[in-house]
């Protein structure tokens, strides 16, 4: 028999997105930020959330997450919760059952952009969620937790550069 080689990486994360990460800009947040990267097994990345929490350990306030073309976070079966609504649930050590009991898609201007936005409603009302898709073919979701999702958020959504990720 002949052995088999295997490769392997020299890091055990991934470097980070090859893509630009839209989120509110960690300043402009009053609370604490943490950022998570999805690896694939060949260590590329398949995505970022950003999970933004309260001050005063009331917990995580809203979850944006930003999935490439291919992340298989995207691939959920018919009614489950998107992969953020899951990490805000996580998170908020909630394991109630929960889905996704309809959509609505509602425009909305973002800058100079219109978006077409699906907002997402969940068989729990206190969880806010809303998805649409950049021009770049990144699904962008936000989920948030016991506050509505209004149109002023898009406003304070911009590109935070995909450097900003990168693991050494």
């Amino acid at each position: 028999m002949g052995g088999m080689s295997f490769l392997r990486r020299r890091s055990a994360t991934p470097a980070g997105p090859e893509f630009d990460v839209l989120a509110m800009d960690p300043g402009d947040w009053p609370g604490n930020l943490g950022a998570g990267l999805l690896p694939a097994p060949d260590g590329t990345c398949q995505g970022v959330f950003l999970r933004y929490d309260l001050f005063g350990g009331r917990g995580p306030a809203m979850i944006i997450g930003n999935l490439p073309e291919g992340s298989p976070a995207r691939e959920i079966p018919e009614g489950q919760v998107p992969f953020e609504v899951a990490q805000l649930l996580l998170a908020l050590e909630n394991d109630e059952e929960i889905t996704v009991v309809g959509s609505e898609d509602v425009p909305v201007m973002q800058g100079d952009n219109l978006l077409i936005v699906r907002r997402l409603k969940l068989s729990e009302s206190r969880i806010s969620c809303v998805q649409f898709d950049r021009s770049d073919q990144v699904l962008v979701t936000i989920a948030a937790w016991d506050r509505p999702i209004t149109d002023d958020l898009y406003a304070l959504l911009k590109p935070l550069p995909a450097e900003l990720f990168q693991q050494s």
